[in-house]
């Protein structure tokens, strides 16, 4: 049974244990487990493993200064280090640690050393695994506690040696090492003399330097370096960090954001959250641009980020302009919507607070227009001027919102609510790509003239009212769309994907990992537009409507002008949650943000943008899941961990820039002079296929979708349920995970 608590835990095995020295009712902190290697029972092969873990504090540096001092003095006698280890097996590891430590050694000494280290190191001869070891805890997405995978330390005290030994070996690749080492990138070696006083025994000095590897940006910089030299001064420059730092244990993450304290804090006064989200976000507006150029990897992540951003907020534009242009009868047309994203876009990336929010029109959107140009006609007023009224009515309460800091409110919504409304948008965009594969399927795999009913054009036109008829079985459209929605799915999904692969290098699997959705639109539009170039399929029409059209508002009447309020106090509701809640789960702590959260801010923000999109009548723009969040994660470090055999990413850094969103958007701005040619080539279907991608993309890490999908996850025989308790340990109170067997 293992007890965590903090960040650290100490686990040592015994082997061959006596089972007379086991409480005959077992001891709350032990557990006994039998491994029989053979079919008889009593065996040679047989062996006993008794693990025993116990909690440990990390060091406060601030108060024990032995810490610092052991840091400081090891670095400076020259300890051994093994940068870029090319070994894949514990022993192996061991044996250069070792040789390094003891180089100054006599040969005939070094070995009896080396005889007594293996055997003081390891379980047994034939059970390769360390008998005494500390690793980190770190708090899983959703509660729990999870093992760190990326590092291991080991312990031993020796009789044969004077002085204490500290050797850390940086391995080349992630290697399995132990059941509870999946992924270790760092192990560090620590021998200490068996007669040493107890502040500088091995247990002790190990937990110095376990405190300092127990950081994952400390060991993220550390997997960065080059030469020792670099790797030592990160060493001492975090040791210097953690004396100065208050709690004196390890840097708190997110120390300069907290999402829903920042929300708390602010005061009921007039514009006082905006007031605070501009004293919170002003000293970082330079760096926000700084932060995308300088870095290693950072131009290859702002540059795939560009592209990204570019065809996810320009595709579902185009696809949106086609279905605004059905709804307004091209008054508000694919042009307008391309010119509303880019406008957007830009000056939020400028002005906005959070420069990793993405704006964009949305479905809801679409369906609110339609509903008020219904309106209009069944009225008969100037549909473009309602429009515009209750563009503007919302833009107004907007800006009531942030100024009377309403945003205070999401203190209040959990993640549950974020998660649903994650989910929903999910399902939304996959609804609309299948509805627009089962419109085609209609239209083309089952018209009349696929079942040989011969009925004339003429009769069809006069049954159906329509001049656009289909006389014609073009069952090879509707295949071919199908084969284009799921190609694109397919593609950019395994690309995305490819980072987890074992393929190629990690440098060229992350650069394909990147580039994953241009390169899938890209090919598919050449498949359908070049190769299938016999086959007609389905594109957008731009329409010719003028980019800057004022609608005549002092053509309504007041009438219209009250119920246009009444709708715009509607339509501020959608935009207050779609837009905070999407801030909200960009600021979620769990994305490691350093430079502070900008509610009120970017709701005021939206208001103007918004109230300048409705005096021309163009289409509304608001934060958008699950764009918001994938653009977060497109400029991410991400490490992956291990625990009870699944894997799960977590956020190391995070590049807060606003240049992704500038550079992207002025490209959106530029693309109006391609339409129709060349973004006429990009057939619907690739659209189509492109959603269906985001909406699956935005489903990583929902835990409320993972849950459902309990409901079909095979259950194994022996499933572990973890109950969160307190237990007493030597007086200090450990709170852990505790395994229970179901």
């Amino acid at each position: 049974m293992k007890v965590k608590v903090n960040s650290l835990f100490l686990e040592m095995e015994l082997s061959e244990v006596d089972l007379h020295d086991v409480d005959e009712g077992g001891s709350p902190h032990r557990q006994m487990s039998v491994n029989l290697a053979g079919e008889a029972a009593f065996s040679e092969t047989m062996t006993l493993v008794w693990n025993q873990t116990q909690c440990l504090k990390p060091k406060n540096f601030r108060e024990e200064v032995r810490g610092p001092m052991d840091v400081s003095n090891f670095l400076s006698q020259s300890v051994p280090l093994l940068l870029d280890v090319h070994a894949d097996r514990l022993p192996k590891i061991v044996d250069l640690m070792l040789e390094a430590i003891l180089d100054d050694y006599e040969p005939e000494e070094a070995e009896r050393i080396s005889q007594e280290a293996k055997q003081t190191l390891f379980t047994d001869d034939s059970i390769q695994q360390f008998a005494s070891t500390i690793q980190g805890t770190s708090i899983m997405d959703g509660g729990g506690v999870s093992l760190e995978q990326g590092w291991l330390l080991a312990t031993g005290q020796l009789c044969t040696i004077q002085r204490r030994h500290v050797a850390i070996a940086r391995l080349a690749r992630p290697v399995n090492l132990e059941p509870a080492v999946s992924e270790a990138q760092f192990v560090i070696l620590v021998l200490a003399p068996q007669k040493e006083k107890g502040t500088k025994n091995a247990l002790e000095t190990g937990r110095t330097f376990a405190t300092l590897f127990a950081d994952v940006d400390l060991r993220n910089a550390l997997l960065r370096t080059s030469s020792t030299d670099e790797f030592k001064k990160l060493l001492l420059d975090y040791t210097q960090q953690l004396i100065h730092w208050r709690s004196g244990t390890r840097r708190v993450r997110n120390s300069l954001v907290h999402d829903i304290s920042d929300l708390v804090a602010t005061q009921w006064h007039f514009a006082a959250g905006i007031r605070s989200d501009l004293k919170r976000r002003w000293p970082h507006y330079l760096s926000d641009y700084v932060d995308g150029l300088t870095g290693q990897r950072t131009i290859q992540k702002v540059v795939s980020t560009i592209l990204f951003l570019y065809f996810t907020c320009l595709l579902p534009a185009i696809a949106f302009g086609v279905l605004y242009g059905d709804i307004t009868d091209q008054r508000i047309g694919v042009k307008k919507l391309i010119f509303s994203q880019a406008v957007g876009g830009m000056f939020f990336a400028v002005f906005g607070g959070q420069p990793l929010i993405i704006l964009l029109s949305t479905a809801p959107l679409a369906l609110y227009t339609k509903v008020i140009f219904t309106i209009a006609e069944e009225k008969e007023i100037d549909a473009l001027a309602f429009y515009s009224c209750v563009g503007l009515w919302n833009a107004g309460f907007l800006a009531f919102y942030s100024v009377f800091n309403v945003c205070k409110i999401i203190q209040w919504s959990s993640r549950n609510t974020e998660e649903i409304f994650a989910l929903f948008i999910s399902i939304a965009f996959t609804v609309d790509s299948v509805l627009e594969l089962h419109k085609n399927f209609d239209e083309n795999y089952n018209s009349p003239a696929c079942y040989g009913i011969n009925i004339t054009t003429s009769l069809i036109a006069n049954l159906t009212n329509s001049t656009d008829v289909v006389d014609k079985c073009r069952r090879d459209n509707s295949l071919l769309s199908v084969a284009l929605l799921l190609g694109t799915v397919w593609l950019s999904s395994t690309l995305y994907e490819f980072r987890k692969s074992p393929y190629l290098d990690a440098n060229k699997r992350e650069f394909l990992s990147d580039f994953a959705l241009p390169v899938a639109v890209i090919f598919m539009s050449f498949v359908g537009s070049y190769l299938a170039r016999d086959i007609t399929l389905e594109r957008f029409v731009p329409g010719n409507t003028s980019l800057f059209t004022i609608p005549d508002l002092q053509s309504l009447p007041a009438w219209a002008v009250f119920l246009a309020m009444a709708l715009g106090f509607a339509l501020s509701l959608l935009f207050f949650m779609d837009q905070n809640v999407s801030s909200a789960m960009v600021n979620s702590p769990k994305n490691n943000l350093q430079k502070g959260t900008s509610y009120h801010l970017d709701l005021a923000i939206v208001a103007a943008i918004n109230g300048f999109l409705s005096v021309f009548g163009l289409a509304w723009v608001h934060a958008a899941l699950p764009h918001s969040p994938l653009h977060l994660h497109s400029l991410a470090d991400v490490d992956e961990r291990v625990d009870q055999g699944h894997v799960y990413d977590m956020i190391v850094r995070v590049r807060e820039t606003r240049l992704t969103g500038l550079v992207s958007h002025i490209l959106i701005a530029l693309s109006l002079l391609l339409v129709p040619m060349p973004l006429h080539f990009i057939p619907t279907p690739v659209l189509y296929g492109l959603f269906v991608f985001i909406a699956l993309m935005s489903l990583n890490g929902n835990q409320l979708f993972e849950r459902i999908l309990l409901f079909v996850t095979e259950q194994v025989s022996t499933v572990f349920g973890y109950e969160y308790m307190s237990l007493s340990l030597e007086g200090k109170t450990c709170a852990g995970k505790v395994p229970k067997i179901l």
